[in-house]
């Protein structure tokens, strides 16, 4: 026989049985669109990092209170607009500081209201953070000094008031009951971790403070470090001024923390890459329990057929031809399967990400990875089935009843 007679006899015993046919690539199917669709939501969960990570700027450290110690006992140390100050005054690695504050507070435009997220900070803040304005303008420190009644809008404030937010700009909106002038719109920045940029309302901190909030203690305080090269400088440069500016003696033990974003970020991403593999790991399990499904599936077959291959063998067939037909049926069931697979796997992150929202990346690594696993499967467990063809005896297989 020749290769072409071998694969269209292959061709011809699968389609001779179709729905055990297709019912042996399922298999092969769910592992592979498992694979694909595993392996996209890894990719897009890194990419929505690192996306992320470029929002936010790599040469941002995040001041927060940490624990301060008197009498032997512990408790929450306190972060003021003081210590801002401090690390603003004669900067030599930091190139810009802004304090935060943030509570959730009921904001009203006409009957519509929503509890809100309210931001009191400096003017700096949205350069440091990379907020970019759409319409109006920002407050400006001299409306921060004079507690000015003026806020800037997230992306999505107008949507949780039954509006657009553009169109509240130059009109009044009521936050716990006392009008603010609405001045600015910033552009759509997306979520991060568990807090929306987009849904919060900015206003000057010392109105925050005085008007609404009633503290002056501030939530953290974001430090842009003059260049990526000059972090560890701008770290030691923060430690030191907040030191003098808390008293604390030399070795004492800092009552403040200092977060490089760039890193909890990049400890982000290599979590989701961890978690990506394991999802991948779990789905090519799948795959394999198919693989021995189609072996499964052979065995079976070459049992049925045991009386073909003892005449096709008696008219001159080769175990070499032998070996080649139940190969070329259990790569082409894989190969079929992971197709199928693979547009299985494609169609349901797409549909995830626009019904779910769930970010997904699917790249032709992926599916070609995929594709070459679900052949090797396919050789690999349809080899020990052609063998056991191949080897049958041509008399004994002429009996076999």
């Amino acid at each position: 026989m020749n290769f072409g007679e071998i694969v269209l006899s292959a061709f011809e015993a699968i389609v001779a049985n179709k729905l055990r046919s297709l019912l042996t690539a399922l298999g092969v199917i769910i592992g592979i669109a498992a694979v694909i669709a595993m392996m996209a939501l890894g990719a897009g969960a890194q990419k929505s990092v690192s996306d992320r990570l470029k929002g936010l700027g790599t040469n941002v450290l995040t001041v927060r209170p940490g624990q301060a110690f008197s009498g032997g006992l512990g408790g929450q140390a306190a972060l003021t607009v003081d210590d801002a100050e401090a690390l603003a005054d004669s900067p030599v690695a930091i190139a810009a500081v802004a304090p935060e504050m943030e509570t959730r507070l009921q904001v009203e435009k006409g009957t519509k209201n929503a509890n809100l997220s309210i931001v009191g900070t400096w003017p700096s803040y949205f350069e440091v953070n990379n907020h970019q304005l759409a319409s109006g303008r920002l407050f400006t420190e001299a409306e921060d000094r004079g507690r000015r009644r003026v806020v800037v809008l997230g992306a999505l404030v107008g949507q949780q008031l039954g509006t657009d937010s553009q169109a509240l700009l130059g009109q009044e909106i009521r936050i716990r009951g006392i009008t603010f002038e609405v001045v600015g719109v910033m552009a759509e920045k997306g979520a991060q971790g568990f807090s929306n940029p987009d849904e919060s309302l900015y206003l000057p901190l010392a109105t925050a403070q005085l008007r609404l909030i009633g503290q002056d203690r501030i939530r953290s305080i974001a430090v842009q470090a003059a260049s990526d090269g000059q972090m560890t400088e701008a770290m030691a440069e923060i430690d030191r001024k907040l030191r003098r500016e808390h008293r604390l003696r030399p070795g004492a033990e800092a009552d403040f923390n200092i977060r490089d974003q760039a890193s909890l970020l990049s400890t982000f991403q290599e979590t989701a890459e961890t978690f990506s593999f394991l999802l991948a790991g779990i789905a090519a399990i799948s795959l394999i329990v198919g693989g021995i499904g189609i072996m499964n599936i052979m065995l079976v077959s070459v049992t049925e057929r045991t009386r073909e291959i003892g005449l096709r063998k008696a008219l001159g067939a080769r175990p070499s031809d032998i070996l080649q037909q139940f190969l070329i049926e259990s790569l082409v069931l894989c190969s079929a399967g992971g197709v199928l697979g693979i547009a299985v796997g494609v169609g349901g992150s797409l549909l995830l990400q626009n019904l779910a929202g769930w970010s997904v990346e699917v790249s032709i690594q992926s599916v070609m990875l995929a594709f070459i696993f679900a052949a090797t499967v396919g050789v690999t467990f349809g080899l020990w089935p052609a063998k056991r063809a191949a080897s049958l005896s041509p008399i004994e297989a002429l009996r076999y009843e």
